[in-house]
């Protein structure tokens, strides 16, 4: 379940976009004008087809994410200079419901990351609110809150806050930002308490996404995880335990896969 922007189109050219905010000092006025030129220069034909990889009903302008990526960093020169105005403009992109869009206030967002703090992090956790798919929804959580997480681990608190949520976006957000910390030895109380509150869970991107947390889990800290995957493999779904077990040896996974 790694993030990827899915269509195939928008290849990123277009007049520079220093000039937007030379002209307009509005946040809302630059996202509409960033929002303007994801438009024009996407591809309305790969857009048609972004549907098929979800559930959920998509707009989509048809980019390619190294496309998009690009123009998020000429973006984000032209922006940088001013955190506060960047993230209004980010505000502004992530409200909307085209897929591009909200990824570009991520990848604007991410740009200045290592400038953020709580008051950063409590306007990105509000953006859960926003949340339309599975795939902006991951942008959200790897490449900001899961950050975040590291850069403070005392906010690690909120994902239990998540967790008890009637959104299944912030039940999914509680296994998901914990990635970026597993991988690094971090956060493995928290973990395994995580996992027993979304056993139960009978939503399926909520499941994909503990099932992610404990496939990136067991590769990266196996010593840490698999004791936990061990104990829940009788309880968890399916669905779940087959992600978990995806990158360990075929011996080890037919192992906790028995019935």
């Amino acid at each position: 379940m790694r993030w990827r922007c899915c269509s195939r189109g928008g290849n990123g050219r277009g007049r520079p976009q220093g000039h937007i905010v030379a002209q307009h000092r509005n946040p809302a006025r630059v996202a509409a004008a960033l929002k303007k030129h994801l438009r024009t220069h996407g591809s309305a034909e790969h857009a048609a087809g972004v549907q098929w990889f979800f559930k959920e009903e998509i707009q989509s302008h048809g980019w390619y994410t190294d496309a998009l990526r690009r123009y998020a960093g000429v973006v984000h020169t032209s922006l940088a200079g001013d955190p506060a105005f960047l993230l209004a403009v980010t505000d502004a992109l992530f409200e909307g419901r085209v897929l591009e869009e909200k990824v570009l206030a991520v990848l604007l967002a991410q740009r200045s990351l290592r400038h953020f703090g709580a008051s950063e992090f409590g306007r990105f956790e509000r953006w859960l609110g926003h949340v339309a798919s599975w795939a902006d929804h991951d942008a959200l959580a790897m490449f900001l809150l899961g950050p975040l997480l590291i850069a403070d681990p005392k906010r690690v608190r909120r994902v239990f806050t998540w967790a008890k949520s009637r959104s299944r976006w912030r039940r999914r957000a509680a296994a998901v930002a914990l990635i970026h910390g597993v991988r690094k030895g971090l956060f493995k109380d928290e973990a395994a308490a995580i996992t027993d509150r979304l056993l139960g869970d009978d939503d399926d991107m909520v499941q994909k996404g503990l099932g992610w947390l404990l496939r990136e889990w067991c590769k990266y800290r196996p010593a840490d995880a698999i004791p936990v995957v061990m104990k829940i493999r009788r309880d968890t779904p399916r669905l779940v335990l087959r992600t978990a077990c995806e990158t360990l040896p075929p011996a080890q996974r037919r192992r906790i896969l028995a019935r």
